[in-house]
């Protein structure tokens, strides 16, 4: 298998494109001076994973950044602290503040010479603006959780982008490279309906599995860079052998 072989690249954005663990983590410090002193970085972390995706799960239909204001108050809750709506609501409007990945915007401007790029991410419409602004680049489609109506790893999300793929850009599976951070919401959810996966393994130099839930058993993987960079270099490699 080559990178060569596919027509288009359906990338998940935060924690890909989008350096979300920092995002978060930055946002979520008037919380956690309160009440998470004591944790490391990946602890308060992996506690906003099982905030995040219990509360997808319970309200599927919930706008992102109004979800990640009830995040914020259940961690609030699970650290014992007092909280404004307004403070969640400012938590849950940092979407936009979230920093991309210093390679992010060059790799995106090379693969966009050789690929459709699809965005296919669990945000809303107008938080991912802010986002794309940061990217630099025009994504040939952008599918959101709030057209959706659901969160990845739910299947609708993926139904849905492979219908939309194949009516307005005459793709199928067999032409998609899903390119993705997360095994729990990409990797395991794209094996399962036979999508080929490149991992961006961006926690490689970082034990446990920081803001995403681990797994469900272990996701068959195609390719596996440790950034965005790295994905772009290997196939200008490729074209040139």
């Amino acid at each position: 298998m080559r990178l060569s072989d596919f027509k288009v690249l359906t990338f998940d954005c935060y924690g890909t494109l989008i350096d979300w663990e920092t995002g978060i983590y930055n946002a979520l410090e008037p919380l956690r001076t309160k009440g998470a002193a004591g944790k490391t970085r990946d602890e308060v972390l992996e506690n906003y994973a099982q905030h995040e995706a219990a509360q997808e799960a319970e309200t599927p239909a919930m706008v992102y950044s109004q979800l990640l204001s009830m995040v914020y108050k259940r961690l609030a809750t699970e650290w014992d602290v007092d909280v404004t709506d307004e403070e969640a609501n400012v938590f849950g409007a940092s979407v936009p503040d979230w920093p991309e990945f210093a390679d992010s915007v060059e790799a995106l401007k090379y693969l966009k010479q050789h690929y459709k790029l699809v965005i296919l991410s669990n945000v809303d419409r107008l938080s991912f603006r802010s986002s794309n602004a940061r990217l630099q680049v025009v994504f040939d489609a952008i599918y959101t959780a709030q057209d959706i109506g659901s969160y990845k790893p739910s299947p609708r999300n993926f139904e849905y982008m492979l219908k939309r793929l194949e009516a307005d850009f005459g793709l199928t599976r067999k032409d998609i490279l899903h390119t993705a951070q997360s095994l729990f919401h990409d990797h395991a959810p794209a094996n399962e309906f036979g999508l080929a996966s490149a991992w961006i393994d961006r926690r490689h130099a970082n034990k446990g599995w920081g803001a995403t839930m681990p797994p469900p058993g272990t996701p068959k993987l195609d390719f596996t860079f440790d950034s965005m960079i790295a994905m772009a270099r290997a196939h200008q490699a490729e074209a040139a052998a």
